[in-house]
């Protein structure tokens, strides 16, 4: 069954008039992000050039899909809505609550008893509103996604950061947060400000130990975490055209770790051939007809600094494997630097787990590929120092991987088969002894390594790397091993050297699954009723938030003063915390814990002005709100890096934060604060952040005449009785402003 096929042939039979129309009214070459970004706006919106990273416009996604961490709050919401059924095709997939311990069999088990509240939640809510449902265990929603419904040329957005994973079949994918979500589910257009577009020209062909992963990895040093923010990756070029469209999705997958809105590659032969394979022969020779409107026109390619707003090179014929981190994932050392770096700042040597998985690299390919190094190994006589942990992306992989005797090679090794799911990539890892918080190292083919976030230990020093590193690094059992130049002792007691990983794109005889573990949507739900349990610790019903008073904030208390990082991990943690993602005022106990206060350099410990004591974060905010006050909350650079969560937008809301002042905002986060109907505002000058002192009332002058481009005035209420005052900034435009002041997006809509 190739999903969503009627829908695609609609889509495809308008495209080349769309394009006509478009080029006609443009009259200008095109990139191919415009292309796809152009023929998605919402029906009634203007046809006209949009200025990039300035203009706010309306689209119209072909599709929606969700995480059931996200998708408890986002279905929340749509029950607020007014619909009987969801207005565009729209999934949920079951991976982000299944804790990684002993194997997949018992972790499964483990999992849907601890989990059924909430699974039999989604299940009915999806099938009340017409959502296909993905079960416990039948795979990462990104990988599931790019084998099931990614197609060329259309547009998806998820509840989950690294929904650009789709970029690699030629689709723009969109990380947002649920109300963003819920707003195509209902029908209405979704508004996001038109993208930059940088260029990055790929040259040469991958060799030897160098792989897809590392051209992301190296591409986070350049860049950093916030290098891409409101822009789109848009990759070109004869090294583009070499890799395989799984490696392309990995790469598109880790734009979000540089802030990127997506990432995306041009259609070519292995966007056709991985089509084929996952059996979507049909879309694949549809698209093949349409191939010029799934790349970017000639004239850009020729010419590419005309027509992007930056271009970086990267050539694949000298790329290195590159190993990022540790606690953030733009720090990058090629392998032939990162002896040096270990030893320059002390790291942790010892390797004690090598960990493969994620959304980011779980594909057949990358499974075909660690094992061959792990195969070789084990042929020569050298044991495996550190323990492996294994996730393959979806259930299509693993029993096409096990029948083909993949994960056996793991097996034999020692390696432990996880479930189909994210596991300890997002926390989701019960490891022994991880609460004695000591120093060790890990090296996962993951996208994130933020302190704690693994598993929870602080001390955990945590590197990105490929599939492969991660499989040579677990051999050796230590950092300072290369690969590339040193040889290992086998049992023989002789020296030898680890080959290079080797294996097919695909599968020679296919794929292969039994139960894919889908749920298909039922023709109408009208009848299915959803219950809640009043008592429930894991789901709770939204109440609406309160509309804007109609006055000024005044003299509020600072909550925080956040200092350094200050990711959606810190604001909203994951781990244990996930099992209350749908219920508000539980998870609100978790609000800014990992956030690090500027005054005394802890977490979790901020001052009471009013008695002088040092307070849980939570606890001070929910004293604030029973004292009928609000609080302000201030931070530094990309506020709200990481996830996609909008818990971390809400619990402040919920806890009555009236605003959140920082020197600068990750887009999604900043988006799923407007959304809930917060004040998102940056500091015109960055110095002002360090006139903040601990015991100020704050006030924010100027709502009562809130326009575009227009600054409000912070003023500080210090406690000697002096006062300073200077402008923030904002980007709401006048449909945001009306959340605002509406309370909330939803509330705007119901409206």
């Amino acid at each position: 069954m190739i999903f969503d096929i009627d829908l695609i042939k609609h889509i495809y039979q308008n495209y080349p008039a769309k394009m006509a129309k478009i080029k006609a009214t443009l009259k200008q070459p095109l990139t191919l992000t415009e292309k796809i970004l152009y023929t998605h706006l919402a029906e009634g919106e203007t046809l006209k050039y949009y200025r990039r990273g300035i203009d706010y416009v309306n689209f119209s996604p072909d599709r929606v899909a969700m995480q059931d961490a996200t998708a408890q709050m986002a279905l929340l919401q749509l029950m607020n809505a007014g619909r009987d059924k969801v207005a565009v095709p729209t999934t949920v997939h079951c991976d982000h609550l299944i804790q990684a311990y002993q194997n997949a069999q018992h972790d499964l088990i483990v999992a849907e008893k601890n989990n059924h509240e909430v699974y039999d939640f989604l299940l009915n809510v999806s099938k009340k509103y017409g959502i296909g449902f993905w079960k416990p265990g039948a795979g990462i929603i990104h990988q599931v996604i790019l084998e099931n419904y990614a197609f060329p040329g259309g547009l998806i957005i998820g509840t989950d950061s690294h929904t650009p994973n789709t970029g690699g079949l030629t689709m723009l994918g969109i990380g947002v947060g649920g109300a963003d979500a819920v707003d195509v589910m209902a029908g209405m257009p979704w508004e996001l400000k038109m993208p930059k577009v940088i260029g990055v020209k790929l040259v040469g062909q991958l060799s030897g130990w160098a792989s897809a992963k590392d051209v992301i990895l190296k591409l986070a040093g350049i860049l950093t975490v916030k290098g891409a923010t409101n822009s789109v990756l848009e990759y070109f070029g004869e090294g583009a055209a070499s890799l395989s469209a799984a490696g392309k999705a990995t790469i598109c997958n880790m734009g979000a770790e540089v802030g990127a809105t997506c990432s995306v590659f041009p259609f070519d032969h292995h966007s056709a051939e991985y089509l084929n394979m996952t059996g979507r022969a049909e879309v694949a020779e549809l698209a093949q007809s349409l191939s010029v409107h799934f790349m970017a026109d000639t004239e850009v390619l020729s010419t590419p600094d005309r027509y992007y707003d930056q271009v970086i090179e990267i050539d694949l014929s000298s790329l290195e494997p590159y190993i990022n981190g540790p606690f953030t994932p733009d720090l990058a050392h090629p392998i032939a630097d990162f002896k040096q770096a270990v030893t320059a700042h002390d790291y942790p040597n010892n390797m004690e787990v090598g960990l493969i998985g994620s959304c980011t690299n779980s594909s057949y390919q990358d499974l075909v590929r660690a094992a061959s190094v792990i195969k070789n190994a084990l042929d020569q006589g050298i044991n495996i120092k550190a323990k492996l942990m294994i996730n393959p992306g979806s259930e299509l992989v693993r029993a096409t991987a096990e029948r083909n005797g993949i994960l056996a090679v793991f097996e034999r090794a020692g390696a432990v088969i996880m479930t189909n799911a994210c596991g300890a990539c997002i926390g989701q890892w019960k490891r022994d002894g991880a609460e004695k918080a000591e120093r060790n190292a890990i090296i996962t083919s993951f996208n994130r390594n933020f302190a704690k976030r693994n598993d929870g230990n602080p001390n955990t020093f945590a590197f990105v790397a490929s599939p492969e590193m991660v499989a040579a690094f677990s051999i050796a059992g230590c950092l300072t091993f290369n690969p590339l130049t040193d040889s290992l002792i086998n049992q023989q007691g002789q020296s030898v050297k680890l080959a290079e990983p080797t294996g097919e794109i695909f599968p020679v005889n296919g794929f292969t699954v039994d139960d894919t573990g889908f749920i298909a949507p039922i023709e109408n739900g009208r009848q299915i009723e959803i219950v809640i349990s009043a008592t429930s610790e894991r789901l709770q019903k939204l109440i609406p938030f309160a509309a804007w008073g109609g006055k000024d904030i005044i003299e509020q208390p600072l909550l925080i003063k956040a200092i350094g990082k200050c990711t959606t991990d810190h604001i909203s943690m994951a781990g244990s915390w996930l099992r209350y993602r749908g219920h508000l005022d539980n998870i609100a106990n978790n609000m800014l814990i990992g956030a690090v206060n500027a005054f005394n350099d802890k977490t979790n410990s901020v001052l009471d002005s009013q008695t002088g004591d040092y307070l849980a974060v939570p606890q001070l905010a929910r004293k604030y709100k029973q004292q009928g006050l609000g609080s302000i909350v201030v931070a530094e650079e990309n506020y709200g890096e990481g996830s996609s969560r909008e818990h971390a937008a809400m619990e402040p809301r919920f806890l009555g934060v009236k605003a959140i002042v920082v020197k600068s905002f990750a887009r999604i986060h900043e988006t799923n604060l407007k959304k809930q109907g917060m004040l998102a505002l940056t500091f015109v000058n960055k110095v002002d952040y360090d006139k903040i002192r601990e015991d100020d009332r704050i006030s924010i002058l100027g709502l009562t005449e809130f326009t575009p481009s227009k600054h409000l005035t912070m003023v500080l209420h210090h406690h000697d009785g002096s006062i300073e005052a200077f402008e923030v900034a904002h980007t709401y435009n006048q449909s945001q402003i009306d959340w605002f002041k509406a309370g909330s997006a939803l509330n705007k809509i119901k409206a």
